[in-house]
């Protein structure tokens, strides 16, 4: 049996197989399919079921399905219309393996090993275990009573036993304090936890479970993320609207994403606009009515630009193409003050200039560094310089450069007319400058290539699922250094 398959299905003329190695294949009448690739196992797993479902829809008759996999066996039935029943499942138990002890010559008595259960009758071992011989075992005590032999003396019986005591109350309780694991609900599992069997849920389904459980945390005071980085094109703003977007969706917590662009910057083209124009200049110079004691929270909603879907705010740039204002250091202050009275996470976007003094004073108010990356060289170098020049800084520059998150998204501009080993090719320069980052910060996040991210506004929603998946990881490991 191969030990590197991980969900076997096997039915007359069709067995489908999903392997841990990233490649899968349905066998119907002896003829190999292979499963469409997927971003991962999971992806696999139901490529492979949409294969099944498939045949019984050519058969036009319900079709018998063994389950095997290494944590038990069953059958279901795939019926031409995509439904599933008759579902039966046992959990392999786990094998363990005695020991029998070599023969001494000074031991003249075979050791004999107690057990509840009465000795079985002898039957000649064949070459090979059988299943019945291994259940044998399985049903052994362990670990083994005592052994017990000529030579080995009884152990002492106590002769008195100390009265019990009584305990105190403050020493016990009725809560039960361990988390409850909620059943599966993707892939296999998922299909047999809807069918009434209950299943525990798979490697991926936890990781993504304990993503979102980090991203969904309240942390005590506001927190800043600033996404950096020298060069235009490297992602910026994507990176705060999908960063901004997952944590207000799972935390709840109220969001703002803030184009801290020392002119006119691109966050608020990307972003659905509200009923008004204002922008960060305007809201500067309502600051004190903003900070009067007496001022409602609902008066933010003047100055911020509400995203209806993926419920959280955007504080634009100044937009006047006649306008020749560049925000300054105290500006920043007054507006990061305005916000974090108002947010619990403020996500800014930045400007190309790190000499800039609004660039400069958003980093001293920054708990969070992100350098977004698409795998074009230039953009790499200059994200490694934007790290370089915070980490000649020193002190909490420093300590944001060695503790920021790089997240490297596959190249958007000429993606559409790639194909076959330019595909790949750009695939492998992503992984090249991911692996070239990955000594220097904290951690490295992936992000497949999607056309919903190249051009116009920006929706969650509309990201493909493996997209989804991975910007929720890069969310989780921003959240991690909060």
């Amino acid at each position: 049996m191969s030990t590197t398959s991980t969900e076997v299905l096997a039915f007359p003329n069709i067995r489908a197989i999903v392997r841990d190695n990233g490649t899968a294949e349905v066998v119907v009448a002896g003829n190999s399919r292979i499963v469409p690739a997927g971003e991962s196992l999971q992806d696999l797993r139901n490529n492979a079921l949409a294969l099944v479902m498939g045949e019984a829809q050519t058969l036009n008759r319900p079709v018998r399905v063994q389950i095997e996999d290494p944590e038990g066996h069953g059958e279901l039935i795939v019926h031409p219309d995509n439904t599933i029943e008759s579902v039966s499942y046992e959990t392999r138990p786990t094998r363990r393996r005695t020991e029998t002890p070599e023969p001494t010559p000074e031991t003249s008595v075979p050791a004999v090993i107690e057990t509840p259960a009465p000795a079985p009758e002898y039957v000649e071992a064949p070459a090979e275990p059988t299943a019945a011989a291994v259940a044998a075992v399985d049903r052994q005590p362990w670990p083994p009573n005592p052994v017990v032999s000529e030579t080995t003396p009884a152990p002492a019986v106590a002769m008195e036993e100390a009265p019990p005591t009584r305990r105190s109350l403050k020493e016990t309780s009725f809560l039960v304090s361990a988390p409850v694991l909620e059943p599966a609900t993707q892939g296999w599992r998922g299909v047999l936890t809807r069918l009434g069997l209950r299943m525990d849920p798979s490697t991926e389904e936890l990781s993504e479970r304990e993503d979102i459980r980090t991203v969904s945390q309240h942390w005590p005071g506001p927190r800043t993320i600033a996404v950096v980085n020298r060069k235009g094109g490297a992602n910026k703003t994507p990176t705060v609207v999908m960063l901004s977007a997952i944590l207000a969706r799972y935390s709840g917590a109220a969001t703002v994403a803030w184009d801290n662009n020392e002119s006119q910057g691109t966050l608020g083209w990307r972003t659905e606009k509200g009923a008004h124009d204002r922008s960060v200049l305007d809201l500067i110079d309502s600051s004190t009515e903003l900070l009067s004691p007496s001022t409602n929270a609902a008066e933010i909603a003047k100055f911020v630009h509400h995203q209806t879907a993926d419920k959280f705010d955007v504080l634009r740039s100044d937009e006047n193409e006649e306008g020749d204002h560049e925000v300054t250091a105290e500006e920043v202050d007054i507006a990061h003050q305005v916000l974090t009275r108002y947010y619990r996470l403020v996500v800014m976007d930045s400007g190309n200039t790190a000499r800039a003094a609004n660039w400069r004073r958003m980093i001293h108010h920054t708990n969070q560094l992100v350098v977004p990356v698409t795998a074009i060289e230039d953009r790499a170098e200059a994200a490694r310089l934007t790290l370089q020049t915070l980490e000649s800084r020193g002190g909490h520059d420093a300590e944001l450069a060695r503790n920021a998150v790089v997240i490297v998204s596959e190249s958007t501009d000429a993606k559409r007319a790639m194909s076959g080993d330019a595909l790949k090719r750009a695939r492998d320069e992503a992984q090249r400058i991911a692996d070239g980052f990955e000594p220097f910060v904290r951690a490295v996040v992936r992000i497949p290539y999607d056309p919903a991210l190249v051009n116009g506004p920006i929706r969650y929603e509309a990201l493909q699922p493996a997209t989804q998946r991975a910007w929720l990881a890069a969310a989780a490991a921003v959240a991690k250094g909060f």
